[in-house]
């Protein structure tokens, strides 16, 4: 009887033989669960598909960045917004000097007016506009992820979430996987093994970093399992779906809150299971993030964590087995480039084992990794990810309003953040309302710096920032003082809205900002 080994290929899994296991082998049970575990093929698997999905994905994901950003970039960057980009490149010439270019690396270092912002946003778009048709993936990914990085470095607060950080890493990472050409469609090559396990590993990074902070951080919500009962209420930009999940029963907000953090914590080591396994794993991941965008507005993050996910699979899932074996195997990649390409790999892996340990692990990288690791943050590309690792169980919201006497107050309603408790939590997400967003984290400590501008910014009557919100009680012109007011929200319950027609009831707690005024050029010649 011939004994031809059996071959199992998979990512990291690769077995040459089932032959160690002697007699074993030959058992059928055995041989079962190697065809479960593996599957039947004995090549490793394919991902040009699961590519081609990826990279037109992630030029979606691109085009709603910038579209998003382009609809408000005047209003926080712009000449008359409330952190505008030229004053703050100006500084940092001054404090920084020949340094600022590797400090904050950007192209608006040459020109920042406000035509070259709107302009900027608008490249943006069509450059992901050629990504998801398939146009020269690897420049046109090279130039988003330039454009992007330009707008973090230089945008400074409204720029700092998580998956802007995200966006960059995933672009840097998929220019390992792009195909070379004009228009490659699947491409002639797979992509490298090491750079596919490099993006699995990512994914692994951004579940896992997320549950490993919330059991790091001591939250007394998450070592008891409530904080699902809180966050629908307190998170930023709740959606309609959240109101009606703060109000299920504490028992499934606690069964919830474990379901989440199993996601986070276990299921993400399944991304280097054998390839079975691991293309199950897509499934609850997925499920969480859409999960988080049911009851919760964040932008374009879940949209780029499911997409991050898809390496999670292979062709023929994604293809069928028809389709699968119409496309044949696919050429390999030989000779310089391939070397190239698998030490990037190993290199980005290497920085970003060197950053999760420096953050999550018992001890500092080595020196010089260290040393690495600081002189590649202005890049925004190697990170760590922490999401809601301490959960805020109170919800503080600022009120802005505006007086011509001091004496009568009318508030300024933003566009989606609660001011007025009747109307309900907005849809907003893939769009992320920046100053909105801002908002909330200001309510949760002192003012910041920002805040003041913003204030100023209103009293001046700046059309661009005014453009920011829903309604200006002061159409005709700005007013003469502007304070803010702390309240606290909560979500009413469902006898409550029937009742009187309130999603949000509040109190409030006191002023957070004080009245101020400006100088007019009126009021000095009166």
């Amino acid at each position: 009887m011939s004994r031809k080994p059996v071959l199992i290929h998979d990512g990291l899994v690769r077995a040459q033989s089932l032959a160690p296991l002697g007699w074993l082998a030959r058992l059928p049970i055995v041989r079962s669960v190697a065809g479960f575990l593996f599957g039947r093929s004995a090549s490793r698997p394919r991902s040009r598909a699961v590519r081609w999905l990826f990279l037109r994905s992630l030029g979606a994901v691109h085009y709603l960045a910038f579209a998003s950003l382009g609809s408000q970039v005047l209003g926080l960057y712009g000449r008359r917004g409330i952190l505008p980009i030229q004053e703050r490149l100006e500084r940092a010439r001054y404090v920084l000097g020949p340094k600022r270019y590797q400090a904050m690396p950007s192209i608006f270092w040459v020109d920042a007016s406000d035509a070259t912002l709107v302009r900027a946003c608008r490249a943006g778009k069509l450059l992901a506009a050629l990504l998801v048709l398939g146009v020269a993936p690897r420049p046109v990914l090279s130039l988003l992820w330039a454009l992007y990085l330009s707008f973090v470095s230089a945008g400074g607060t409204f720029l700092s979430f998580q998956w802007d950080a995200l966006l960059l890493e995933s672009s840097l990472h998929a220019l390992l996987v792009a195909p070379r050409g004009l228009r490659p469609g699947f491409g002639r090559e797979d992509p490298p093994w090491q750079a596919v396990l490099l993006l699995r590993w990512h994914v692994f990074r951004l579940y896992y970093e997320s549950g490993l902070a919330k059991l790091q951080s001591g939250d007394v919500t998450w070592k008891n399992r409530t904080a699902l009962g809180y966050h629908y209420e307190t998170q930023p930009l709740p959606t309609p779906i959240g109101w009606y999940a703060h109000q299920l029963p504490r028992p499934v907000q606690r069964q919830s809150t474990r379901l989440a953090l199993l996601c986070e914590c276990i299921v993400p080591f399944l991304a280097f299971a054998p390839r079975r396994i691991r293309r199950l794993s897509f499934w609850p991941l997925a499920g969480l993030q859409a999960g988080i965008a049911a009851t919760g507005n964040y932008g374009f993050f879940n949209l780029l964590t499911a997409v991050l996910g898809l390496w999670l699979l292979d062709d023929e899932p994604l293809l069928g087995k028809t389709l699968f074996r119409a496309t044949g195997p696919a050429r390999p990649m030989r000779g310089v480039r391939r070397f190239v390409i698998g030490a990037a790999a190993t290199l980005l892996f290497t920085l970003t084992l060197g950053a999760h340990l420096e953050r999550y692990g018992p001890r500092n990288p080595p020196g010089l990794l260290s040393r690495m690791l600081d002189a590649l943050v202005p890049l925004h590309s190697v990170n760590t990810y922490g999401l809601f690792s301490v959960m805020t169980v109170r919800r503080p919201e600022i009120v802005i309003e505006g007086s011509d006497d001091g004496e009568r107050w009318l508030a300024y309603e933003f566009r989606y953040k609660p001011t007025d408790p009747r109307r309900p939590p907005p849809w907003v997400a893939p769009h992320q309302p920046r100053l909105d967003w801002q908002m909330w984290f200001a309510a949760l400590g002192p003012p910041p710096r920002w805040f003041v501008a913003f204030l100023a910014r209103l009293l001046e009557g700046s059309p661009e920032v005014l453009a920011l919100l829903q309604r200006c009680p002061f159409p005709d012109r700005p007013p003469r003082y502007v304070r803010a007011v702390l309240y606290e929200y909560r979500m009413t319950d469902i006898e409550t809205r029937r009742r009187t027609g309130m999603w949000w009831e509040r109190e409030r707690l006191g002023l957070y900002f004080p009245a101020i005024t400006i100088a007019r050029p009126d009021a000095a010649a009166a």
